[in-house]
């Protein structure tokens, strides 16, 4: 070492450097980029609640809108895929601006009823070209405009499905080109802090899927509706890997838009329990069906 050259000691680079393997995040989350967004609640009073055995493992042919069976603070993971333009029937004709709405009514009782440190999984494609309709954009201004803390977003790469679109607009051609989906948007939230309470319960997440699950891009197949039975259905692996990833056993899922009864089968497969709500008798027969089965 030459005469001039002083050792740099040991303290950790600030957050962005290149190649850092310990940071001090502390200037960054205080900069003024984070004025107006929500922020942790600290400290949190840990509160959670006991749900009624009858409407434990259930599934409720009501809406979601309220959720009177539910005492607050009593579910630990929300796990769901809205349905697209539909408010108390599944053939109402809403603006997007209605829709919204339906969908913070929603959210706004997720809310209350999720433990502290509670999370929401929401599954979302865009929809439309004509223009585009960016609904996760939607949602994520409408989920912090609730005060809910945002985790991130996984992409649901679904190009193993085997009927992969072919809507390509103008064939080979600049005229009016469009592009083909093969995504879907999973939006990640916490109730109030983003650290989750263990009350001495079991992690059951093993190593291998830890490593896949924290990746921001998820790859397999959709569920085809004919097999389900239902139209727009979410394959079981969706809901298993957030209740892997985010629950602890024992913990308690609900899925306000149950639909033919993945978040369920899901929950039974990893020891948890479920709540659902579906408004619709037939799919409410459906998912209990496929329960059972």
């Amino acid at each position: 070492m030459g005469i001039n050259q002083k050792r740099t000691g040991t303290k950790t680079s600030a957050f962005g450097s290149p190649g850092r393997i310990g940071h001090d995040s502390t200037s960054f989350y205080s900069s003024r980029l984070y004025e107006g967004l929500p922020k942790e609640e600290m400290p949190v009073e840990y509160v959670e609640n006991p749900i009624p055995d009858e409407v434990l493992d259930a599934i409720l042919c009501k809406s979601s809108e309220r959720m009177n069976e539910l005492p607050s603070s009593s579910v630990h993971l929300m796990v769901t895929s809205p349905p697209y333009n539909v408010g108390k029937e599944y053939d109402e004709n809403l603006s997007l601006s209605e829709y919204r709405e339906f969908l913070k009514t929603v959210w706004s009782e997720v809310k209350r009823v999720l433990v502290p440190g509670g999370r929401v999984c929401i599954d979302i494609a865009n929809l439309g070209r004509k223009p585009y309709i960016p609904l996760h954009a939607f949602i994520i201004k409408d989920m912090l405009d609730l005060g809910f803390l945002m985790r991130g977003e996984i992409l649901w790469n679904k190009a193993s499905s085997g009927s992969p679109s072919t809507a390509w607009g103008t064939w080979q051609s600049p005229k009016n080109p469009t592009l083909r989906d093969i995504h879907e948007y999973i939006l990640i939230f916490s109730k109030d802090m983003f650290t989750k309470k263990n009350l001495g319960r079991k992690s059951t997440i093993p190593k291998n899927e830890f490593l896949e699950f924290t990746k921001s891009i998820w790859s397999f197949a959709a569920e085809p509706a004919r097999k389900v039975g239902h139209r727009a259905p979410f394959p079981v692996e969706l809901p298993y890997r957030l209740i892997q990833f985010y629950t602890f056993e024992g913990e308690t899922v609900i899925d306000p838009f149950m639909g033919s009864g993945q978040a369920a089968i899901a929950a039974i497969k990893t020891n948890r329990h479920y709540v659902g709500y579906e408004i619709d008798e037939n799919y409410v027969s459906l998912a209990k069906r496929r329960i059972r089965e």
